[in-house]
């Protein structure tokens, strides 16, 4: 005869093995899809760092996409963001305001407002601001599908 002892061992059992199965599979931490979304600048809060400062747009899948990623980051004069670097993911930087040196396959190259830089995937990169006055660009990242189980 079964007791109300062995129903709540196996209730709690089985509970515990949907959960550990969720948190294995990545299933519980999956952002929703992004749908057409305005992003107000005003809205989005501006986080000081130590070479600046940083507003983050978004970070989510798409229909399309594993991951579409936007941010703005300002640099003060002579700072980078982080050594030069490469990555899988594609991304665009888009320069908003100042002069800044971006490292473009092998060479460094000057680039102000409204100049687009394209890094494209595992090639090394980076941005240094060498302006006297602040520089701000937008980045955008993405990741193809299937491209986020490769790096993990």
């Amino acid at each position: 005869m079964i007791t109300r002892r062995d129903l709540m061992v196996a209730l709690i059992a089985v509970a515990t093995t949907v959960c550990v199965v969720d948190v294995l599979s990545g299933s519980r931490a999956e952002t929703p899809v992004m749908q057409s979304t305005l992003f107000d600048w005003n809205a989005v809060t501006s986080r000081p760092t130590d070479v600046g400062a940083v507003r983050q747009f978004f970070r989510a899948p798409t229909a399309t996409l594993d991951e579409l990623e936007c941010h703005v980051t300002t640099l003060k004069p002579g700072a980078t963001s982080h050594a030069p670097h490469r990555h899988p993911n594609e991304e665009l930087v888009i320069v908003k305001e100042g002069t800044v040196e971006a490292l473009v396959n092998g060479e460094l190259k000057r680039a102000g407002p409204g100049s687009v830089i394209f890094n494209a995937s595992n090639q090394l990169h980076g941005i240094r601001n060498v302006g006297d006055g602040p520089a701000t660009y937008h980045v955008i990242n993405w990741s193809s599908p299937g491209m986020l189980k490769k790096t993990e």
